[in-house]
Order: structure tokens, then C-alpha cells, then sequence
């Protein structure tokens, strides 16, 4: 990747970003044409191959962004600090939602890539994404306090059970279009309620 992408002003960075995010989110890897998404981005696909010397390279540096940013919002909302775990759900619930309006088709693209079947990627997304969960699961379950929860639960595994749930509503609310950040957070806090009243000890 060359590094003079990072001079550019901070508004036409995001703009290639969105528009990467949202042909890679619409098509296959193989499907999605670096002219498309140099066109939407406002420049000539000589010069986004300027910055990213390949479509492999730009595509793998967005899933790297999508990563970092959303474990930057968290730290931003302080989530890894919270002893306890549903407030530390609630302000990531918060912070995605800020994410969501600066890059709409991160979402989408996230999962697709996620499931994205060609050999010349698959491999080092799955490598990376298991050390980005790893990571997020760490900070949170570091200061987790588990005498709040009912006796003998698998914490591990309710934090995965909550984590696919609530990635899973937000592909199905960015997949339906025009998001409505509102009832996403109605939606969010109402699963929220559900869980504690499933997981936490009754006093």
C-alpha cells in the first residue's frame, strides 16, 4: 500500500472506503470491478491503483479498517472497561450505530467477506478475523465480574451466543436499506432486557 492514501484530506479517503465497501458488499471478490469503485470514489482507477497496488491489497486493507475502526469506537465508548457486561454491550451498541453513519456498507461487507469463498483471500481473512474476535472477547471478558451472572453458565459461550446475535440483526437491518438508527437501538435494547433477564443472577 503506498502511504501518501493517508495525505489525502480525510473526506476523500472515506470516500474510497465507502465505495469500496459497498461494491465488494454487492458482489463477489471476483465480481467487484476496481473501475466501480474508482468511479464512485470520484478518481481514475490508475490512481487507486496508485494507492493499493491491487485489488487483494485494497480489499484486505478495508477488512483491516473495518476491524480496527470498530475496536477503536469501542475503546472510544469505553466498553473494555465496564465490569459489567451489558453496559459494556450497551455503549457498543452505541458506538456501532456512530459507525454505521460514517461507513453504511461496512456491515454488509464485513459479513460477505466473512463468507467469501475465493482461494486468494479466504485464507488470510479467516487468519485475521479470529485474531480480532480473540482480541475483542479478551477486553471484555477481562473485567468482567462473573458472580453477576446464574451459577455454572459458560460465559465464553454466552458472549459468542450475543455476539452472533447481535451481528446477525445488524446484517439484517443493513440488508432492508435506509437504516433507521432509532428502532436499531429500540431493537438492541430489547434483546438487551431478554439477556439479562435469561443470564444474570436473580437476587
Amino acid at each position: 500500500m503506498n502511504q501518501k492514501f493517508f495525505s489525502l484530506p480525510e473526506e476523500k479517503q472515506q470516500a474510497i472506503l465507502n465505495a469500496g465497501y459497498r461494491v465488494f458488499s454487492q458482489n463477489s471478490y471476483k465480481n467487484s470491478p476496481m473501475s466501480e469503485i474508482a468511479a464512485e470514489a470520484g478518481i481514475s482507477k490508475s490512481l487507486l491503483f496508485h494507492y493499493f497496488h491491487n485489488k487483494k491489497e485494497f480489499f484486505l486493507y478495508l477488512w483491516d479498517h473495518c476491524a480496527e475502526t470498530t475496536i477503536d469506537y469501542l475503546t472510544r465508548y469505553g466498553c473494555y472497561e465496564q465490569t459489567d457486561l451489558f453496559e459494556s454491550m450497551e455503549r457498543g451498541m452505541r458506538a456501532k450505530m456512530e459507525i454505521i453513519r460514517l461507513y453504511p456498507n461496512m456491515g454488509n461487507f464485513t459479513i460477505r467477506a466473512f463468507y467469501e469463498k475465493d482461494e486468494d483471500i479466504c485464507a488470510d481473512i479467516q487468519k485475521s478475523y479470529h485474531k480480532y474476535f480473540n482480541l475483542k472477547a479478551d477486553k471484555v471478558r477481562l473485567n468482567m465480574d462473573p458472580s453477576q451472572f446464574i451459577p455454572g453458565l459458560d460465559i465464553a459461550m454466552m458472549y459468542r451466543e450475543m455476539y452472533w446475535a447481535s451481528e446477525g440483526y445488524l446484517w439484517e437491518a443493513v440488508q432492508q436499506g435506509n437504516i433507521d438508527i432509532d428502532r436499531m437501538e429500540k431493537v438492541f435494547t430489547q434483546l438487551m432486557a431478554f439477556w439479562k433477564s435469561v443470564y444474570l443472577r436473580k437476587e
